[in-house]
């Protein structure tokens, strides 16, 4: 059954993180040539994380009791829909009113996705096709910045807009159409228990202070690595490049990440990925040029591949006992309210000091991630 269902699930997780890469390195310069402050872009960039904060857990939760099927339709055409609104938003505010929409359509797309994949995991392989699904979501951050970045240049953004709606649209016409139901749904006492139980979990806590301390250093990278790249003298196609190789590192290594995830301590990965991703951030101010920055970054990227596969596969196993939807729901929770506050906080201090200083907290958030999962798991073996 698995393997039936992942390629239309792995289609609509790349169109979906295709959509979010195409933006990536359009939305800082545009609102930086719109003359927007620096906590005014972190704010901007950040209305996509708020709105998806409040929806995520809401849309798990529901898609427990009534299928995954549904929800990661509508979110598919919602986001196509919404997505024509970046061709038409004028001012600050306008960008801000789509992102947050954009958010909420967010919440019923990957999640749900993913929850979907963990219902159908066989047990002992959560990493094998956790390390699938992240080559599919790091696929399309990757090659979104590059598609971004070269219809600019050549076409301008309202036809980079355009393609990521129609991306989506295509996305959610495949899900109608060749989707089966998730057989797997909650029973009503699952249903009500979930939350309380999770709390408890050291597991669950640990993930999700791991991932909220990683995601608010990655938020400010998120909106401030294109102005370093620009910064030093690169064009948008370079910084697409550079995006790319970054992210695509990920896609090609994550499958390899499954399978270690399958064999080896997956805590001790989260641990060693995180310390290296950790110590290559705070490198990448002490770079001066394409190819310093381009090494960096490869490395970055294939960090954490260590990490991430083994992440999801622990997330799949506390699915289980809580709930596939409820569980991932809560830890992309803790990643969009990183991504929500990141470049906020970011913004404040690239006004306060410098770009340079927003790599540097990065990586200060991961230690202190990394220290409170250490902490939380230190009785998992």
């Amino acid at each position: 059954m698995i393997k039936k269902v992942f390629p239309v699930l792995a289609l609509c997780v790349f169109s979906s993180t295709l959509g979010i890469g195409i933006v990536s390195p359009l939305l800082p310069l545009y609102l930086r040539d719109m003359g927007a402050t620096s906590i005014w872009l972190g704010i901007i960039v950040a209305s996509y994380f708020i709105s998806n904060s409040v929806a995520v857990p809401i849309a798990g939760r529901l898609s427990d009791r009534r299928g995954r099927k549904l929800f990661l339709v509508i979110g598919l055409l919602a986001y196509a829909i919404i997505s024509v609104g970046y061709v038409w938003a004028g001012t600050v505010s306008h960008l801000a009113l789509v992102r947050l929409i954009q958010g909420i359509a967010g919440a019923v797309t990957i999640p749900i996705a993913m929850a979907y994949l963990g219902d159908l995991s066989p047990e002992g392989e959560e990493g094998r096709w956790q390390g699938y699904a992240d080559a599919a979501f790091f696929s399309g951050f990757g090659f979104g910045p590059l598609l971004g970045g070269v219809v600019t240049e050549n076409f301008g953004m309202t036809t980079a807009f355009l393609s990521m709606s129609s991306l989506n649209l295509l996305a959610a016409m495949v899900a109608l159409v060749f989707l089966p139901e998730s057989t797997r749904r909650q029973t009503s006492k699952e249903f009500h228990l979930s939350f309380k139980e999770m709390s408890a979990s050291s597991m669950v806590k640990g993930l999700f202070s791991f991932r909220v301390a990683q995601a608010l250093g990655r938020g400010g990278i998120t909106a401030f690595l294109p102005i370093f790249a620009s910064m030093i003298g690169l064009s948008t196609s370079l910084i697409g490049i550079l995006l790319t190789i970054n992210i695509l590192s990920m896609t090609l290594f994550t499958p390899l990440g499954g399978l270690l995830a399958d064999r080896f301590n997956r805590r001790n990965l989260i641990i060693l990925g995180n310390i290296l991703f950790t110590i290559l951030l705070a490198a990448i101010p002490l770079t001066t040029s394409f190819w310093l920055l381009l090494g960096v970054l490869l490395i970055h990227g294939l960090s954490a591949t260590v990490s991430s596969p083994a992440a999801g596969a622990l997330t799949v196993e506390e699915g289980r006992k809580f709930g596939m939807g409820s569980t991932i729901s809560i830890l992309f929770l803790a990643q969009s309210l990183g991504m929500a506050l990141g470049p906020i906080i970011s913004g404040g201090v690239a006004d306060l000091l410098n770009i340079d200083s927003v790599f540097y907290l990065g990586a200060v958030l991961g230690i202190i991630g990394t220290a409170l999962f250490i902490w939380f798991t230190r009785g998992y073996s």
